[in-house]
């Protein structure tokens, strides 16, 4: 089983501070494994990653919310989770992977918990396209709880998936990680061409405008990626969102420096107006901050 490299041990300190209430609206918490194992029929291991470091991590870079995302190696116990959105005291909101089992008292439960939304992996290495009967009809319970999807997937299932099933969602729906598009292939690919113009189109379909790293062809300081994130801005200025996927679970070339993609964000997104949307009035509407 793969194991993980671990996240940049030193931030850099941002060359520019961010706004009050700014969020990370897509970090990790992992473990500590002794306290919250991982999933048996996980696709990696990655190491631990507790409340503690995200906190520290968020206080050091002027991160005032955030938004955890779960994530495949805890698998459907969203355990680890819902204990840091509990210790955030409101800082913290979350993002669950459910299976068809869960039922509205469940539903319940992680909705109390600061959940508003489910995660739903396409992405072949961490296990591919998730059975599609399952996908609609937990979909449909979130429809009833006012919640909304996030799709981790890959670039070729924006041009796979985008008449079967993006245009037949019925709620709001976000796209991880910019559809985790390959910047050397440029602006003009089609899982590019479809992205944008399912965010100009598509009222109910946001982008985060994160992973640099994995759109990248790899070497920090990803400004290749510049261009890709900057395009899906202008197309939804009200539907993007930003974060920095602390700890960056399956990184094989350059670890970022989330310090250092602060600084990305800052140069992908200079105008000051847009950037409190990113990172203030977009993840409050989504998310439901006070």
């Amino acid at each position: 089983m793969k194991s993980c490299l671990p996240p940049d041990p030193h931030p850099t300190r941002p060359q520019q501070a961010l706004p009050p209430l700014a969020c990370d609206a897509h970090c990790h918490v992992f473990g500590a494994a002794d306290r919250f194992p991982f999933a048996p029929d996980r696709t990696y291991t990655p190491p631990d990653a507790p409340y503690e470091h995200l906190v520290a991590l968020h206080d050091f870079l002027g991160l005032d919310r955030g938004v955890i995302v779960q994530a495949s190696c805890h698998g459907t116990d969203n355990t680890a989770m819902l204990d840091a959105i509990a210790r955030g005291e409101g800082r913290y909101r979350g993002v669950a992977i459910v299976d068809d089992g869960i039922d509205d008292k469940g539903l319940e439960a992680l909705d109390h918990g600061g959940v508003r939304g489910v995660r739903f992996n396409f992405v072949q290495h961490l296990g591919g396209r998730p059975d599609m009967n399952v996908f609609w009809r937990v979909l449909g319970k979130v429809a009833e709880m006012g919640w909304h999807v996030v799709l981790h997937l890959d670039a070729n299932d924006i041009v796979e998936l985008n008449d079967d099933v993006l245009a037949k969602i019925r709620v709001p729906f976000v796209i991880d990680h910019m559809g985790r598009v390959q910047a050397a292939k440029g602006l003009e690919q089609e899982p590019f061409r479809l992205l944008l113009a399912l965010m100009r189109d598509n009222p109910l379909a946001w982008v985060k405008v994160s992973g640099a790293e994995r759109v990248s062809v790899g070497k920090r300081p990803f400004d290749d990626a510049i261009p890709f994130a900057s395009a899906l801005i202008e197309a939804a200025p009200d539907r993007v969102l930003w974060g920095t996927d602390f700890p960056h679970p399956n990184i094989s070339k350059d670890m970022p420096n989330d310090g250092g993609l602060v600084d990305l964000m800052f140069r992908f997104c200079p105008d000051e107006a847009m950037r409190r949307r990113l990172l203030i009035d977009n993840p409050a509407r989504l998310y439901d901050f006070a």
